[in-house]
């Protein structure tokens, strides 16, 4: 039933931003020569798309309730890894920086990797052992990827004078 409920509080969400999409506001140009409606827009099919994700969090979330133990875990964390990749993934889309489209990796290397680690858990004793060394070895082999991406492409922006390839 609660599922049902977010699947609808989602729709009516959808709907009202779609709503007020369509509506014709006169578009009132500002200094810097962009367009006040538009900015207006973005932010509310932003906040929308946030809407969303939160629904399809919480009723994720509230299938994982029948389940029992290690399952239970499971379901949780695949629950708030998706939710988590979700919203990199929007905000990658709405500000499509180089910064964002990397959080956005590191962020679905990690969501893949807490879900592996959960998974193990399951496990017991040499098993259990061999399936977190491997869940780390991919998470560390993802990281190594996105660092040397990250180092080449930092290469080339530092002779700008940009700082994209500085820890923070």
């Amino acid at each position: 039933m609660k599922l049902k409920m977010y699947g609808i509080a989602a729709a009516l969400a959808l709907a009202f931003s779609i709503g007020a999409q369509a509506q014709t506001t006169p578009s009132t140009p500002r200094a810097d020569g962009s367009d006040r409606t538009a900015a207006k827009a973005d932010r509310s099919a932003m906040k929308a798309e946030e809407d969303r994700i939160e629904a399809a969090y919480k009723a994720d979330k509230d299938a994982c309730k029948g389940m029992k133990g290690n399952e239970h875990e499971v379901c949780e964390k695949q629950a708030k890894a998706k939710e988590k990749v979700a919203k990199a993934e929007l905000k990658a889309k709405y500000d499509p920086t180089p910064a964002n489209q990397r959080k956005l990796e590191e962020a679905k290397a990690e969501a893949k990797y807490e879900v592996a680690k959960e998974k193990c858990d399951a496990l017991k004793g040499k098993e259990q052992s061999a399936c977190e060394k491997e869940a780390k070895a991919d998470f560390e082999r993802a990281k190594a990827t996105l660092a040397k991406s990250s180092s080449s492409t930092g290469s080339s922006s530092s002779a700008a004078g940009s700082n994209a390839g500085t820890p923070k």
